[in-house]
């Protein structure tokens, strides 16, 4: 089958569709680390259906129906794939290595990439390198964690280029503090140095919509908003930190990971009167009251993180992030290596 000047089977033509649905998953990870649930329930059962296309063509492949050509060619490589790569992507997101979004896009491809696919363009034939892994899912897999390794070096080069040579050079870059509203990530900075990890911005912005002010106004008077006593009496929804975009009616909203709901920003809340004096001092910022309220589940963050945090964001103009890995984006960049080029690990071997 062929479409336009593109030579392939079926089933390898149909898994074309996934390369633009994975670009744009990894637009929307490096913005705002959020993708709708939604997004793989087309994809996953497109899977299903040219996985059970593929076996058909393999079992009539030959002139016998159970042939080697069907057990090699199909039903060994679909097996480790849905057995090897499926239960990896569970493990890793059990463990915390990524998120919910990265481990089902590698759900997705163990179904939608069970086999190695074959494309013809004109005398040119892609995936240009053979690989001995007949399982295609596995070869996107370790494309993408070569390219995630490759990230921290891309980051030192750029910031050595820069001028910034620091230890933190490796995991991130400095940012205006008026873009941390906009920024997915955390602070690698606190008042009394640096951190491997600080407040986590998401955290960030769930304090802020919980109080009912903005950071410019934080910055503006941080003596006001240390003390307790100027918490809201009823706060607003925290919503899940997502940072904002424009809706089509210019309201500025926070989309869900794995919901399609838009929450709209808070309205500031009146202050809360009449606390007891000793709560201005226990607790500044109203840190302790903030994860109490909404049960600690501002990922992770504790009373003393989001404390330092706001000192450092209220005092310093500018303060190093780091963005971690939206591991969609090598998820993507190693399905489109694979695609056109095949296995980098067993590339990389080949030349020594």
């Amino acid at each position: 089958m062929s479409l336009a000047f593109i030579s392939a089977t079926g089933p390898d033509l149909l898994r074309l569709l996934a390369i633009p649905v994975f670009a744009w998953t990894a637009v929307r990870d490096i913005k705002t680390r959020r993708v709708s649930s939604t997004v793989w329930i087309p994809l996953t059962v497109l899977g299903a259906i040219l996985l059970v296309w593929d076996g058909w063509l393999a079992w009539h492949a030959g002139p016998v129906g159970w042939s080697h050509q069907f057990s090699y060619e199909f039903v060994v490589p679909a097996t480790v794939s849905l057995g090897l790569v499926v239960p990896i992507a569970y493990l890793f997101w059990w463990f915390g290595g990524f998120g919910g979004a990265d481990a089902k896009a590698l759900l997705v491809l163990a179904l939608l990439f069970p086999t190695l696919p074959s494309y013809t363009i004109g005398s040119w034939a892609f995936p240009l390198v053979e690989t001995p892994i007949g399982t295609f899912s596995f070869t996107i897999l370790t494309n993408a964690v070569i390219v995630a390794l490759a990230i921290p070096f891309l980051l030192a080069v750029r910031n050595a280029a820069s001028g910034r040579i620091r230890r933190e050079m490796f995991l991130g870059w400095p940012i205006s503090w008026e873009r941390l509203p906009e920024t997915p990530g955390w602070l690698m900075e606190e008042p009394n140095g640096t951190t491997s990890r600080g407040l986590d911005l998401d955290a960030l912005r769930m304090y802020l919509r919980w109080r009912g002010c903005t950071l410019e106004e934080l910055r503006a008077d941080p003596e006001h908003y240390r003390d307790p006593a100027t918490l809201p009496a009823e706060p607003n929804p925290p919503t899940d930190g997502a940072v904002t975009v424009e809706t089509d009616g210019g309201v500025s909203a926070a989309v869900s990971e794995n919901e399609d709901d838009i929450v709209t920003e808070s309205e500031p809340s009146e202050p809360i009167e009449d606390v007891p004096p000793e709560t201005t001092t226990d607790d500044p910022w109203g840190a302790d009251a903030f994860l109490e309220d909404i049960e600690g589940t501002a990922y992770g963050t504790t009373p003393e993180q989001l404390r330092a945090g706001l000192e450092t964001i209220t005092t310093k103009e500018t303060v190093w992030i780091s963005p971690g890995t939206p591991f969609l984006v090598p998820i993507f960049l190693g399905m489109l290596l694979a695609v056109l080029y095949g296995d980098l690990l067993f590339g990389v071997l080949g030349l020594f």
